[in-house]
């Protein structure tokens, strides 16, 4: 089929790429730049998305781009103990620990993955397995350039400047933005007193220079503001809305915040808010996943909405942007393992980010992990996320923990970090500058998890457990059959699925694997069809008693549906202890009746009897046998098939 727009897993690959290799361009060259990664053919044991990265930086090695060094991907995973780079799908599922790694051959730029609780040290080891694999990679394009020949850099125009201009505007503005910075203010306040000190220094110019250089004025106070605020940062350990490095925004939370949903919580830590729901749904609602390498379903999605407003823009919406995908699919992955494996529920958690200043992608993580409880979701515990920052200058550098927006666009790093008190579920790494020391990422790690661990305090005192079931969320019950007992469970037609469908109102689903579930706001619902689909796959043992009803009549007994589509013999001696001279002197067509199996013979036909189940009547002597001339023919395991005459 004709390829249509990028799915999100392609978008995410996209992602995975660009954020590596967009710092490493100059900041002057303005020149568009497309990158294409197409995949040509597919080998099942191979996931490309881990060669995205290899492929682009290779192209890239042997164009003229101003380009500042060769990169590469890798994912690594821990599988049975041992680090191992680029496993298979097959092998993924095993794995404990799974990330994606973009570096040079000097350091780490790029991080994102999830983790089974998995401590920081563990996943520091894992980037620094994954890291030695990218340098033999990056060795690689090194030759392949060489032997093609790698072409001169072309020239380009660089960013006219003027020296003149940028001291004067920081002369005039530099202390000004410092002392605004060192206020503490809310973000409305900081950006009015910005925007004057702004307006003063373009006052100072006549319109002929702003007409000239106005877009230069601009630059070069926005330039001023950075400088005054990251000194701030770093000279007195002062961030920009008062708060010291480590310290986290106030936070806000609360549960089944609105009246109809599944589950609801609304998230507040500072200025950042995220209302989250979830629903809980069967596996019709499985997200379907088509792409080139790999087709399947999730049954566990969050969705991240980030609407206009939410920053106090006007701008028309046009479908869901890539950053929506990735930063739902970081906090997907945050809170996914916390869904046990057998939940029989599909599972959706919506984000609606109502106001953003700092990492809303952690709010939804936050928010999600509240929903989750509220719905009833059988979730092991609650997940917190935290973005982490860094301002860095020469050996001088500050960690600063719960960024703001303005932080992370004037910072040097953008890391995110989910987890639980036991460890870290998720993770996404972004670098602006060339790359950090190992032994400063561990540090920003400690530090996250303590701020981790206070909003998680925070959180469990709202939620401590999982709490009851909203009314209006189905209730699911399943069953595990033998796979083998799918096709008399469907029947003919699918009539007796439907048949169990329309008797008990319930929505009933079986998979491949033979694990069938019964959904139905009534759980009494459930517990009747799931009854029904037990008595229908199971496989009857002689001493089983049963309930069913009279379905046809023969001069040698009655045969009786103790399930529905199977039926069994209760011949006429075993109708009642006295002897029966007809079969509708006892039993009509309809009745209701209790059997017990006395006999499973070769063909799987069965045997039951009623008088087994009645008392013997006192003085009872045993009557020779009379001869038993039934002609049941061959009814194909338990009355399935047609009664044959001959």
């Amino acid at each position: 089929k004709r390829e249509a727009r990028p799915s999100d897993g392609e978008v995410l690959t996209m992602r995975l790429v660009d954020r590596v290799l967009r710092p490493l361009f100059p900041k002057d060259y303005h020149s568009e730049v497309q990158v294409m990664i197409q995949l040509m053919s597919h080998d099942e044991d191979v996931m490309p998305d881990a060669l995205a990265g290899l492929a682009a930086s290779a192209a890239i090695q042997l164009s003229d781009f101003p380009f500042e060094c060769a990169i590469s991907e890798a994912r690594v995973a821990r599988i049975d103990g041992k680090f191992v780079i680029n496993p298979s799908r097959t092998q993924l599922a095993n794995a404990d620990i799974e990330m994606m790694v973009g570096a040079s051959a000097d350091s780490v730029m790029m991080v994102e993955g999830e983790m089974d609780e998995c401590s920081e040290e563990e996943m520091a080891d894992a980037i620094k397995f994954a890291h030695e694999s990218i340098k033999i990679q990056i060795q690689a394009q090194e030759r392949l350039a060489k032997a093609v020949g790698k072409k001169e850099v072309r020239e380009y125009e660089t960013s006219v400047e003027n020296e003149e201009l940028a001291k004067k505007i920081h002369d005039a503005s530099y202390d000004k933005c410092y002392e605004i910075a060192k206020k503490g203010t809310s973000k409305a306040e900081r950006s009015l007193a910005f925007s004057n000190v702004k307006e003063e220094v373009k006052g100072s110019f006549s319109e002929e220079e702003i007409e000239e250089h106005g877009k230069l004025i601009s630059k070069y106070f926005n330039k001023t503001q950075k400088e005054a605020v990251r000194e701030l940062t770093l000279s007195e350990g002062i961030r920009l809305d008062g708060r010291k490095t480590d310290e986290i925004r106030d936070i806000w939370c609360e549960v089944d915040y609105l009246p109809s949903t599944h589950g609801s919580a609304i998230f507040t830590r500072g200025e950042t808010q995220a209302l989250a729901t979830v629903t809980l749904g069967t596996s019709r609602e499985a997200n379907k996943i088509d792409m080139p390498s790999y087709e399947g379903e999730e049954t566990f999605y969050l969705h991240y909405n980030f609407p206009p407003f939410c920053t106090g823009e006007a701008r028309p919406l046009r479908g869901t942007s890539r950053r929506e995908v990735g930063h739902g699919n970081l906090a997907q992955r945050g809170l996914k393992g916390m869904i046990p494996d057998n939940c029989p529920y599909t599972v959706r958690v919506v984000s609606e980010v109502l106001e953003s200043n700092g990492s809303s992608s952690m709010a939804s993580v936050c928010g999600g992990s509240l929903a989750l409880m509220n719905a009833g979701a059988p979730s092991k515990g609650h997940v917190a996320g935290i973005a982490m920052g860094l301002i860095k200058d020469g050996e001088r550098y500050a960690i600063l923990s719960d960024i703001l927006g303005a932080e992370d666009h004037l910072g040097d790093m953008d890391f995110k970090v989910a987890g639980t008190r036991d460890g870290i579920s998720a993770i996404q790494l972004d670098l602006k500058i060339e790359g950090i020391s190992f032994e400063l990422m561990e540090e920003a790690l400690a530090q996250a998890k303590a701020g981790r661990n206070h909003i998680l305090d925070i959180m469990y005192e709202s939620v401590p457990e999982p709490e009851e079931m909203s009314k209006y969320a189905p209730k699911i019950l399943s069953l595990q059959i033998n796979p083998e007992k799918i096709g008399g469970l469907i029947g003919p037609g699918g009539k007796t699925i439907k048949k169990i469908i329309a008797d008990t109102e319930c929505d009933i689903n079986v998979n491949d694997e033979g694990i069938v579930t019964a959904a139905s706001l009534d759980l009494k619902r459930c517990e009747e069809a799931i009854e029904i689909v037990r008595a229908i796959t199971l496989e009857p043992e002689v001493g089983m008693e049963f309930d069913g009803s009279v379905t046809r009549l023969m001069t040698f007994g009655a045969f009786v549906e103790f399930a529905p589509g199977r039926e069994g013999l209760v011949h006429i001696s075993e109708l009642e202890w006295s002897r029966v001279e007809k079969v509708e002197d006892v039993v009509k067509p309809g009745d209701p009746i209790r059997v017990k199996l006395i006999k499973v013979d070769d063909q799987g036909r069965l045997d039951f009897s009623r008088k087994a189940l009645l008392e013997k009547p006192e003085g009872y002597v045993e009557r020779p046998p009379r001869e038993r001339n039934d002609n049941r023919g061959n009814r194909g395991g338990g009355g399935r098939r047609p009664f044959k005459r001959r």
